[in-house]
């Protein structure tokens, strides 16, 4: 009688034990689905800057003032293509599936233009009460996708990024001269061809070989330079 009751508590332990085994199989996936709303995407390439921007709602430049979960707040510096009567713009970035840049990428205080798409419909399920701040965007704010040069650092009067045909898919911070924003906005104004752009961010080597050989040349020579004389002083 003994021995049946431990066979029989035997196998009830086996089989609990399975089933816990299955429980935390499907239980844990569902869990960590759950918890990181932060998911891989993938999506073709859409091309560099100046090949996106012509699907682009809105164009802009502007600087980083707030993130708001995955969202990034921007004030205008300047419209080169859209309504022109924002001042301000949430932008939504990376969250769940959606591909688009991650906020880390933009810190309060970077300059960016970029190239968004406005959100005029949304999909079913874009908002998650448990995550009111992680979402797929509100109507009426702008999305920037990764899925091509959508978006262009800025320093200064210039810009850098995946500017121009033949720069490496999903490089974003190619080698490359910085353009000027000048440029950029005569492109987007239909004055200047995308040739002018290339030759603005192609370094020329020449140059390049020309400025190193005089730096190398220079370097060390400073104490065979002949000193001022004091102008009050006939030489």
């Amino acid at each position: 009688m003994t021995r049946g009751l431990l066979a029989t508590t035997s196998v009830l332990i086996h089989l609990i034990a399975v089933a816990a085994l299955l429980w935390a199989h499907l239980g844990l996936a569902d869990e960590s689905t759950n918890e990181n709303p932060i998911a891989v995407c993938s999506c073709l390439w859409q091309g560099s800057f100046t090949e996106v921007a012509n699907d682009a709602d809105l164009i802009m430049l502007g600087a980083v003032t707030e993130h708001r979960g995955n969202a990034a707040d921007f004030a205008i510096e300047e419209i080169f293509r859209g309504p022109d009567w924002h001042t301000t713009v949430r932008v939504w970035l990376k969250a769940r599936d959606y591909c688009r840049p991650d906020s880390e990428n933009f810190p309060v205080g970077s300059r960016w233009v970029l190239a968004l798409q406005h959100i005029d419909k949304l999909p079913q399920n874009a908002f998650d009460p448990s995550t009111p701040n992680i979402s797929y965007g509100r109507l009426d704010d702008w999305v920037l996708s990764s899925c091509g040069g959508y978006f262009l650092q800025a320093h200064g009067g210039t810009v850098s990024g995946n500017l121009i045909p033949g720069t490496p898919r999903w490089d974003f911070d190619p080698d490359m001269n910085p353009v000027l924003i000048d440029l950029l906005r005569s492109h987007l104004l239909g004055n200047m061809g995308v040739e002018t752009l290339k030759n603005a961010a192609q370094e020329d080597p020449e140059a390049r070989a020309l400025i190193l050989n005089t730096r190398s040349f220079l370097r060390g020579q400073d104490t065979l330079l002949i000193e001022d004389s004091d102008p009050s002083t006939p030489p």
